[in-house]
């Protein structure tokens, strides 16, 4: 609900660059992990059928149904699997065609491997990855080549003989130019990580690792590389890989969780467990990002994290048989090996509470500060969202538990301020919406009134104000829920509103009456607003347009007529309008002077005029203006009621259907009885 708006600068050509490299490196790791993650559940699969025999073998021997089950295990992960990963690249290329002729080629890539290596032949997953989407995309160019350009009656024999041919040449060119150098690339990827095992030094990989999470780049690495290569030491004699775990455990995200729940201030802590939650349980660890990100020197807390983890499984000799995708407790704890238990708890454990010693103090240094400063958690989950590059439910439903904040610390919401410039037109009528809703809602115990920001106390539970108004109101109410609006009439924030009233636990049966009191107290009785405020002589109706300004004029006219305001409210209405509009939905606008201009309002009246030709007003089109003038609370109540009429489509109908002035007058003053 609450909106946040920025204003980006253009930045330097310089500057983009790195930014352009950030957004290269998610694309592709994005692709890589379109390619890998629809084919995780045929690794879990192939870990569990590993899983199975293994233990079986080791505690009762040599058993044929297992050992026949075991023939499985080396042509799934030989085969089946790259395989797979080539469909799915060959589809996201080219669809079915582009996934058949991948997947041949990326089989001619893995014979290839197996003849200049025999029995050590690696498994093809990255061979899969460039195979796969590589023969779909010149499958792709070669039909464009020849479309439309084939006899009738020749287009089956065409395509199938065109993809059989591309097949076979891909699966030549697997075979002979691609399993030499990814053989190669493999050896060198698979002795650099042994020789950062022998020296001690795979920790150091959690400084790439971690921040790369944040920023939404791991995925080149983990699937690109990790992957692969811990596939690959899995499907050897030792049957796991630490591989699998540099990038999945969840213990330093956690730990920073833990942290923010302790140690943390504002929407922050008040959603940090849930987060915990749905991180450690569910796997989803971009729900930490934005805690990171709000402040950047928690990458440290994830890194110290990260090579604690990293460290500990090195000492127990730990590992997966396979990826833990998501990267939940559940999903790691079925794929650790049978001997790797201790080592991988202690790793999540170690790493939670190193990320944690750390983010605390971090925390603590900055409480105070933290406190004091305007909370900056929506500002990072959108800093998250940019990152990601698109949106995400999981950072949505972050920013929805962040502007609940205060309903869920206080466990109710029974304040609620619409609140604008002046707090006399816009923010009134929004503020009768809402007590209606409310009420048809059986909501009985909220207090519901409108005033101008200036004014607003301080004691809020939650404030309602026009998007370009909410940053003025915040620090007014720094401790309130602060939803945005585009206009004060039909905003379809208001059921939110009144969900997230009703989930706060208002509708108590012994609550007291819904409050419906306006600015300052005081309540004007009904005959006093159509006898002061609104007469038929300051109703008219043209059949033609008016320019916004020429509306204006004539509101401030009929105004001044009435002895209302002085002629310097004319001035003050433009200016209202020059900081927010006063469009109010359904072809309606109030227009009214600033705070500033009470000194120019001598009476409470309004003016009410019909433009059946239309006004533009700020982009809106507008049908009504009515003009508003207000001293203490004499108008508000009628004005209330105009918003309940002008929130009805088919009452808006019967207005513009009116013939006449005093038939618009009789059926405004129907409202008001």
């Amino acid at each position: 609900m609450t909106t946040t708006t920025t204003s980006p600068q253009s930045a330097p050509a310089a500057e983009k660059q790195p930014g352009s490299l950030r957004v290269g490196v998610q694309k592709f790791g994005s692709f890589l992990s379109g390619m890998v993650m629809p084919v995780i559940p045929a690794l879990i699969a192939w870990g569990i059928i590993t899983a199975v025999v293994v233990n079986i073998q080791e505690f009762y021997g040599d058993w044929t149904p297992a050992d026949a089950l075991g023939e499985t295990i080396g042509p799934m992960i030989h085969y089946l699997l790259p395989v797979l990963i080539s469909v799915q690249g060959g589809m996201m290329v080219y669809q079915m065609r582009g996934a058949v002729v991948g997947a041949v080629a990326t089989f001619g890539t893995i014979a290839g491997s197996d003849y200049l290596l025999g029995d050590a032949g690696i498994h093809m997953f990255i061979g899969a990855m460039i195979m796969g989407p590589l023969s779909a995309w010149v499958m792709k160019k070669l039909d464009a080549l020849w479309e439309g350009k084939i006899k009738a009656g020749f287009e089956m024999l065409v395509n199938m003989f065109s993809a059989g041919i591309l097949a076979f040449s891909m699966a030549v060119v697997g075979f002979f130019a691609l399993a030499p150098p990814i053989n190669w690339l493999m050896e060198v990827l698979g002795n650099a990580v042994r020789f950062l095992v022998d020296s001690g030094l795979l920790p150091l990989t959690s400084l790439l690792i971690e921040p790369a999470k944040v920023f939404f780049l791991n995925n080149a690495i983990n699937h690109g590389v990790l992957t692969p290569l811990g596939t690959n030491e899995a499907a050897g004699e030792a049957g796991k890989s630490i591989l699998f775990l540099l990038e999945a455990n969840p213990g330093p995200g956690l730990g920073v969780l833990l942290a923010f729940t302790i140690f943390g201030v504002g929407a922050a802590r008040a959603t940090a467990p849930g987060a915990a939650l749905i991180h450690f349980v569910g796997g989803i660890h971009e729900v930490y990002f934005p805690y990171v990100l709000m402040k950047p020197a928690l990458l440290l807390a994830v890194i110290g994290g990260g090579t604690t983890g990293v460290t500990t499984n090195m000492i127990f000799e730990a590992g997966l048989r396979a990826p833990a995708a998501p990267g939940s407790i559940i999903a790691i704890a079925i794929q650790t090996a049978s001997d790797s238990y201790l080592g991988v708890i202690l790793s999540v454990v170690f790493s939670a509470a190193v990320s944690f010693a750390i983010a605390a103090v971090i925390l603590l240094a900055s409480r105070r500060r933290d406190m004091e400063a305007d909370d900056q958690f929506s500002a990072a989950i959108a800093k998250t969202e940019a990152a990601k590059g698109k949106k995400s439910a999981h950072l949505s439903s972050l920013a929805a538990g962040a502007a609940n904040l205060p309903a869920a610390a206080a466990g109710r919401i029974s304040t609620i301020y619409f609140a604008c410039d002046a707090g006399m037109g816009s923010s009134a009528m929004g503020a009768s919406v809402l007590r209606k809703k409310l009420a048809a809602a059986g909501i009985e115990d909220v207090h519901v009134t409108n005033k101008s920001i200036a004014a607003l106390p301080g004691d809020a539970d939650l404030v309602i104000t026009q998007q370009t108004l909410t940053d003025r109101a915040r620090p007014k109410e720094p401790e309130a829920i602060h939803v945005s609006v585009d206009n004060f009439m039909n905003a379809p924030e208001y059921d939110e509103v009144v969900e997230l009233v009703k989930t706060s636990g208002q509708n108590n049966d012994d609550a007291a009456t819904l409050t419906s009191a306006p600015a300052g107290g005081g309540t004007a009785t009904a005959t006093a607003a159509k006898t002061a405020v609104l007469t038929q002589d300051r109703i008219r109706i043209h059949s033609g347009a008016a320019s916004q300004d020429q509306a204006l004029a004539e509101a401030n006219e009929i105004l001044v007529s009435a002895g209302a305001v002085t002629e310097d409210y004319l001035q003050a209405m433009r200016d209202r309008e020059a900081t927010v509009s006063t469009f109010m939905g359904n072809e309606l606008a109030i227009p009214h002077g600033t705070n500033e201009a009470k000194g120019s309002i001598r009476a409470s009246a309004l003016s009410v005029v019909r433009y059946d030709g239309g006004v533009d007003w700020s982009g809106d089109q507008v049908s009504f203006v009515i003009g508003i003038a207000g001293v203490g609370d004499e108008h508000l109540q009628i004005l209330a009621r105009i918003a309940e009429l002008f929130a009805d489509e088919a009452k808006v109908a019967e207005l513009k259907a009116a013939s006449s002035e005093q038939e618009l007058f009789d059926r405004l003053n129907a409202v008001n009885g």
